[in-house]
């Protein structure tokens, strides 16, 4: 079984049934069906053929699933990628993936329109030069396409960020996706009635293996927006009654305090759920007092784990709020272990290991890295944590310097190269603080020639880096700390004033 082909099903099951709402559009499964295989012929059309790349920049929107499923229905590989994406970060992933094609929203246009691409460019809204309309693909052929892939097939490239900095592409077969997809639909025990609320971008993987393609697997109906702000959010789910919703911490902390909240019908929610970061006890008292809930649930994974991983269920919030919690998910396996795979004792510390259908087939073009990544069929995640005497799992670290900021993965290596461009910079540290909020918000210590003004740096990392990356703290130093190698230490940094010099 194939996406593809669960599309298809649904149309014939579910006809009727509204598949996907948003930005004013409603599409019944039927409908959605036979939009996808109008738009699958244009692909055919204009020479997009099976196992070629498409990437898709989109925010949350009808034409991102209609171009999602076209993709997979002709046999196609779909590259969903960043909506905030900078045009130098566009064009290495349209490189890096070997594109054919790239399918863009009209909203994010001005951020790409001068890509220097040979790839075939879409756009929704009118056509302009070098660049076909959306609206153009959807020709008026409605001869049904069938996707006869097996599940072992490659389906998804997603890109995320490493360690060396540069973006790697996480390549999923069918099986791999639908895997944790059936996961989310067990374990959130969604059904063809339920309604999912999807403001978290869909180039992530939770969002749109976890929840988008859990409601494709039992024919529920998806609601998006194409962003998210706490008003948007309460007033969706009042007016669409939604049943599900999965988001970073920050999302649940803001709407929390949003004045409309008290006043807000949530009565149709059943399931309130987050990923990303953990919540603390008083975090998580007040959200649940605040949306009037008792069934918090937290999901911890990564993409390369489909992403699949372990769960903290609505009553275990009460006494293990913070924590990862004890069992992996369906479909998947947990081990902490020590540098040598081996599992460590109740309350040692080790790397979190990964097992399941749901990890990723590897990294696209890049073997070195994707045997780094796995030990056996155990997939490494970079993450340190112990284990409770209650066998709860608890994050105490990020073995790679990982930063999460409002569920988004930041890599400082990433952003440090960008800034050591900057003619005047002659070192960098960037490293994750505490926010009440966001989890982490991304610092940059610096050491430079001569005094910088912080709004001058802050414009010169934007022109290069997608917003969320740029950082919101800087500080100027002498020089930075080093070890007896010269190798920079981060830790004294971290343990500094984090009050620094913001722009935000």
């Amino acid at each position: 079984m194939n996406s593809s082909q669960l599309l298809a099903i649904n149309a014939r099951k579910y006809p009727q049934t509204e598949a996907v709402i948003g930005m004013g559009n409603r599409y019944t499964y039927e409908t959605l069906d036979q939009l996808v295989n109008r738009f699958a012929q244009g692909l055919l059309q204009n020479g997009i053929t099976e196992g070629d790349k498409a990437v898709v920049y989109m925010p949350n929107v009808p034409e991102f699933v209609i171009a999602y499923f076209a993709v997979q229905r002709i046999g196609a590989i779909v590259v969903p990628i960043n909506a905030k994406m900078t045009v130098s970060e566009v064009e290495y992933v349209l490189e890096n993936s070997e594109a054919k094609i790239f399918i863009a929203h009209e909203l994010l246009f001005g951020a790409v329109e001068k890509l220097s691409t040979k790839t075939l460019r879409i756009k929704t809204g009118e056509a302009t030069k070098n660049w076909l309309a959306f609206n153009s693909l959807l020709v008026d052929d409605n001869t049904p396409i069938e996707c006869n892939l097996p599940e072992s097939a490659h389906s998804t490239i997603l890109y995320t960020s490493g360690t060396t900095g540069k973006p790697k592409g996480v390549l999923f077969s069918y099986k791999n996706i639908l895997t944790v997809a059936q996961m989310i639909c067990i374990e959130m025990e969604m059904k063809p009635e339920s309604r999912l609320l999807l403001m978290m971008p869909l180039s992530h993987s939770a969002p749109l293996h976890l929840f988008f393609l859990a409601g494709l697997v039992v024919g529920a109906t998806a609601v998006l927006t194409p962003t998210f702000t706490p008003k948007l959010l309460l007033e969706t789910v009042e007016q669409e009654k939604t049943t599900h919703f999965f988001g970073a911490p920050v999302a649940y902390l803001l709407t929390a305090k949003h004045p409309k909240m008290e006043q807000t019908d949530l009565s149709s929610m059943k399931w309130w759920i987050y990923g990303g970061a953990p919540l603390s006890k008083p975090e998580v008292e007040f959200v649940q007092q605040q949306f009037k809930t008792d069934n918090l649930v937290c999901v911890y994974g990564l993409t390369e784990a489909g992403p699949n991983g372990t769960v903290l269920t609505g009553p275990e919030h009460a006494t293990k709020a913070g924590s990862i919690g004890k069992r992996a998910a369906l479909h998947a396996e947990v081990m902490i272990a020590n540098e040598y795979g081996e599992a460590v004792q109740p309350g040692e510390v080790g790397e979190i290991y990964l097992r399941g259908e749901g990890n990723m087939i590897g990294y696209y073009n890049n073997e070195e890295a994707t045997k780094e990544t796995f030990s056996g069929d155990w997939l490494k995640t970079g993450d340190l944590a112990k284990v409770d005497e209650d066998g709860f799992i608890w994050v105490v670290d990020r073995k790679k310097d990982l930063i999460i900021s409002g569920g988004v993965n930041i890599y400082p290596k990433e952003v440090e190269e960008v800034l050591l461009t900057h003619p005047t910079i002659h070192e960098v540290a960037v490293v994750g603080v505490p926010h009440p909020e966001w989890g982490e918000t991304v610092k940059a210590y610096f050491a430079a020639s001569e005094p910088l003004d912080i709004n001058t740096i802050k414009s010169f990392a934007a022109a290069q880096l997608a917003d969320y990356k740029v950082p919101r703290l800087f500080e100027q130093v002498e020089a930075l700390p080093r070890n007896t190698s010269g190798k920079i230490l981060k830790q004294p940094l971290r343990e500094r004033d984090t009050s620094g010099l913001t722009t935000s």
